[in-house]
């Protein structure tokens, strides 16, 4: 699990075997969400910058500097070719960076994202208000945050080894920068204003695109983000779509469907003939 040299600062990444995948995670995870996913598929799982185990830099830990980081990751393992399996902001992620650097995408699966900026009837009204809330803080000044994601983001509560293994980057209100920063920025009502067109543009590369791309929905969890109005819109907003539907889950749909997920992906690949 080794770390290497980005920008000013460092990036953690696991790996399993050479199979061209990267598995991007979301808020407030790690590469540890896919401990059960990277295994069954190969591929590289790094942490975003400022989380797991990567370096804290002073920066603001905005959409754009996690691409900026994540830019230089990719350039400095030489990356090319590669699916990309992304879940919440790392599902926005890999978008992003597949619209900028489209020759270099093989394909794409996604499940619980960020697919567009969201509206009152879109998003959840619990989430709605945690959003207007986190907008407010300035800092998180306990790890509430953390485990509320592991234990009501998911049908069942993670083992204690786990929580701990998620906790373990964010032992105080500094470290928690990057997961605070996150929280605020989901794009709802027009805001954060610079990251809406950010989005749009990605939207715009997913609708004309002929990159395979494959969605995982799930059912069951209050918490979950891509609901049935999400889904159809994807199916008639996103190209080249096939959309699975895997059972039953929370948002941090990883934890509860691994072996499920996995499954999913490697027959999708193997339909479009995605590696040699």
């Amino acid at each position: 699990m080794p770390s290497i040299p980005v920008l000013d600062s460092t990036m953690h990444y696991s790996s399993s075997g050479s199979a061209p995948f990267v598995f991007l995670h979301g808020n407030p995870g790690s590469s540890h969400s896919w401990r059960n996913v990277l295994p069954e598929l190969g591929g590289l799982a790094p942490d975003l910058i400022g989380m797991g185990r990567s370096g804290k830099p002073d920066i603001a830990y905005s959409f754009a500097d996690h691409a900026r980081y994540l830019d230089a990751w990719f350039d400095t393992l030489g990356l090319d070719r590669v699916v990309l399996v992304g879940h919440d902001w790392g599902g926005a992620l890999a978008f992003d960076w597949a619209a900028r650097h489209p020759s270099r995408v093989a394909g794409i699966a996604f499940f619980e994202t960020i697919v567009k900026p969201m509206t009152g009837s879109e998003l959840p009204l619990p989430a709605q208000e945690r959003l207007r809330r986190f907008r407010t803080l300035e800092e998180l000044n306990d790890d509430g945050f953390v485990r509320q994601a592991y234990t009501g983001g998911v049908r069942t509560p993670v083992s204690d080894e786990d929580m701990a293994a998620y906790l373990a980057p964010f032992p105080d209100a500094p470290s928690r920068r990057p997961v605070l920063a996150w929280a605020k920025q989901m794009p709802f009502e027009g805001e954060p204003a610079a990251l809406i067109p950010r989005i749009e543009a990605y939207d715009a590369w997913l609708a004309t695109s002929d990159v395979p791309k494959l969605l995982l929905t799930f059912e069951g969890s209050p918490t979950l983000l891509i609901g049935p109005q999400l889904r159809t819109w994807c199916e008639e907003n996103i190209a080249a779509l096939d959309v699975v539907s895997v059972g039953e889950a929370g948002h941090h749909a990883q934890e509860d469907r691994p072996k499920e997920i996995a499954a999913e992906v490697a027959a999708w690949t193997e339909r479009h003939g995605l590696i040699a």
